[in-house]
């Protein structure tokens, strides 16, 4: 029984901390208005100022910051037992995930849908405005690794879903046709959306696409390049929004699944200190699980996503805590599905024993995999149907919500290095028209990040990605907390709620990476520089930055009055 009531208790955590917790920031820190003009109205330029339904931003804003996120770190944190991940994932939403991206949204709503480096470059110093775009880019190339090496690692396993995957992505184009160009009705245009995306997962079930990892890895590139560079309306706003109805259908059911089986427990709660998990090796679980459960319980990433897309697209200012912060809980409930389908029933799949779970788990293959076979056999016990249907379902809803990823971090991988290459303007116009042309400055990104994913184990780039990722968590939510006191000015406890997480994870983060660099053997020579290079690069600017930050909250809050609020 303790299953249901693990589901139960995070359906009553979130509900209750949305209407509480987050309408208390809505209404004294943010001061969200429906009347306030909107950049998405304000800068419309039918590309990336675009206002979008509540309902499609929602969706698109969920489907971009969780990717397979939500679901690769929890299920390879398991590793440590059950326990200890559901309680990161909580506490992190609450105090710190939710926090964060409300707070990102909001505050690029306000600076006219700027991104969080441009926010920090105004309001904590120009250098750090110079030296965040570096930061953030290299960050946008691990997520790029990562997610291309999970995306390439599902197709290759489960053929099926890649073809759904595939034709999803052609419903998705027809969708947005048929809204932004023919003016289709929006519920009628739903309707076909949703029709075309049920055929296309029949149709995926049964006729594979059959590649190899490497295939995959070239298709993907292909991809990248092309979603991120289009207009948001062709592909980015209409996947998105029919990605929310794969996600609401597999978390309601999901949900109600596991309540009504009330399957007993198999893994341990707690297994050791140092359970074998990043590689494979010995991983304390300080300082290391920010470097494992990223995005289900917080994300740097998803900062960027706020003020780099998001905000370009909200319609009013009061929808942004349902697609911020109800985002951020959402993706918690479905690390919390995570969490409690490999406890019931991990232990049979993998084929370890409760007492070497600690140290054989992942070596025996747990991980990713263990959570659609697990998802799968809870479907299949409950609703009928086979196991193997119900892991391209499973498959198609990771796969969907990591393509998403990896588009969105290449539009803002393009963000970055645009800016990067800004000052280049004013000295050679036409040098910088190259540097700055979005699909060259696409194509770099994933091309990189596709490198890397060449030779690299996901066990392996997802630590490393996660670690560069939370520490850009930190820094966004420190600059959350400068632009709170500075210049919203709300009562002091709203800026030490802001300040106080962000320290502890600046901390354990920058704790973590550094553990990475000194412990973790990476076996391919090219990945191992390239990968602790960019680790080491992302350590320097973060003492860099940090210091900066340290600075400006010295500041006295009149130096900030002329600024937006």
């Amino acid at each position: 029984m303790i299953s249901t009531y693990l589901v139960l208790v995070a359906v009553v955590i979130y509900l209750v901390l949305y209407y509480t917790y987050g309408k208390g920031l809505e209404k004294s820190v943010v001061r969200a208005s429906a009347d306030k003009e909107t950049p998405a109205h304000k800068y419309y330029d039918g590309v990336d100022y675009v206002p979008a339904h509540q309902a499609v931003l929602y969706g698109h804003h969920f489907a971009s910051i969780a990717g397979a996120g939500p679901i690769v770190g929890p299920a390879l944190a398991m590793a440590w037992g059950w326990l200890p991940g559901l309680l990161w994932v909580w506490f992190g939403n609450i105090f710190i995930g939710a926090v964060h991206d409300y707070l990102a949204l909001m505050s690029s709503v306000r600076y006219d849908g700027k991104s969080v480096q441009w926010i920090a470059g105004r309001i904590v110093g120009k250098r750090t405005g110079l030296t965040f775009p570096v930061y953030i880019w290299f960050t946008l190339v691990l997520v790029i690794a990562a997610f291309t090496a999970v995306v390439s690692k599902l197709f290759n396993s489960i053929p099926q879903a890649a073809t759904a995957s595939i034709l999803f992505l052609i419903v998705a184009v027809i969708l947005g046709f048929l809204m932004y160009k023919m003016k289709l009705n929006f519920y009628v245009s739903t309707l076909v959306g949703v029709v075309l995306l049920v055929v296309s997962l029949w149709i995926g079930f049964n006729n594979p696409v059959v590649l190899e990892y490497h295939s995959w890895n070239m298709f993907l590139f292909v991809y990248i390049v092309l979603a991120s560079s289009l207009p948001v309306w062709v592909l980015l706003q209409p996947r998105d929004y029919l990605n929310a109805y794969i996600l609401w259908f597999g978390l309601l059911t999901s949900g109600i699944a596991f309540v009504a089986l009330a399957k007993p427990i198999t893994a341990p709660a707690f297994t050791t200190f140092t359970a074998n998990v990043i590689g494979g090796n010995p991983s304390p679980f300080w300082p290391a699980i920010p470097l494992v459960i990223a995005c289900g319980a917080l994300s740097g990433f998803h900062s960027l996503v706020g003020s780099g897309t998001s905000s370009k697209q909200l319609d009013k200012e009061v929808h942004g805590l349902m697609v911020a912060y109800g985002g951020m809980f959402t993706e918690g409930f479905l690390s919390t599905i995570v969490v409690v389908s490999i406890a019931v029933y991990g232990v049979a799949i993998v084929g370890v024993p409760a007492v070497e779970w600690g140290t054989q788990y992942i070596k025996a293959g747990g991980g990713l995999g263990t959570f659609v076979a697990s998802y799968a056999k809870g479907f299949a016990e409950f609703y009928g149907y086979s196991e193997a249907f119900w892991k391209t379902f499973a498959t198609l809803w990771i796969s969907a919500f990591a393509l998403t990823s990896l588009d969105t971090a290449a539009r803002l991988g393009r963000f970055a290095w645009q800016e990067i290459f800004e000052p280049l303007y004013d000295r050679n116009r036409s040098l910088h028209g190259v540097i700055s042309n979005r699909w060259i400055a696409s194509g770099v990104a994933a091309l990189f990040g596709v490198y890397l994913a060449w030779g690299g184990s996901y066990t392996i780039l997802w630590p490393a990605f996660a670690g560069m990722n939370q520490l850009l968590a930190s820094i966004a939510m420190i600059t959350a907390a400068i632009w709170v006191s500075k210049v919203q000015r709300p009562a002091k406890v709203w800026g030490y709620a802001v300040l106080i997480p962000a320290l502890f994870l600046w901390v354990t983060v920058t704790a973590g990476i550094i553990w990475y660099i000194v412990t973790i053997p990476i076996k391919d020579p090219i990945t191992n520089v390239a990968v602790k290079s960019i680790l080491g690069i992302g350590l320097i600017l973060n003492f860099i930055l940090i210091a900066e930050f340290a600075n400006a909250y010295r500041k006295p809050a009149e130096e900030y009055a002329a600024m937006p609020t």
